[in-house]
């Protein structure tokens, strides 16, 4: 079963702009952190950027901060990543993550995965 549904991907020009959305089910939508991570081929999976459904802060990798932002809108139970001013190093496969805690930006964090949507930026 599905518990991470992720939409949104696809391909765009430098510059451009994608939004991700990952809608939690069952045991997902009661963890207490949501996450974007992002993975190449040969490479491990990075943290993107993290928030807690608690209200908390959220937080973003240091390599889209001030062009990515991670958002929770809890009517709507759904977390998104508004990736803007892409770059084509930001070409990946972005996955949502759902997890217990600590909120952080490693894998380890999260026991709940989706299936991954690609985003291609080309220059």
């Amino acid at each position: 079963t599905q518990v991470l549904l992720e939409s949104g991907g696809g391909s765009v020009q430098a510059g451009g702009s994608l939004r991700l959305s990952c809608v939690p089910s069952g045991r997902a939508s009661r963890r207490a952190c949501m996450a974007w991570f992002r993975q190449t081929p040969g490479k491990e999976r990075e943290g993107v950027a993290e928030i807690p459904t608690d209200g908390g802060a959220s937080y973003h990798h240091h390599s889209v901060k001030g062009r990515f932002t991670i958002l929770r809108d809890s009517a709507k139970n759904t977390v998104y990543l508004q990736m803007n001013r892409l770059k084509p190093e930001d070409s990946a496969t972005y996955y949502c993550a759902a997890g217990d805690g600590p909120c952080g930006l490693m894998a380890q964090f999260y026991q709940d995965w989706g299936q991954g949507t690609q985003v291609t930026v080309s220059s």
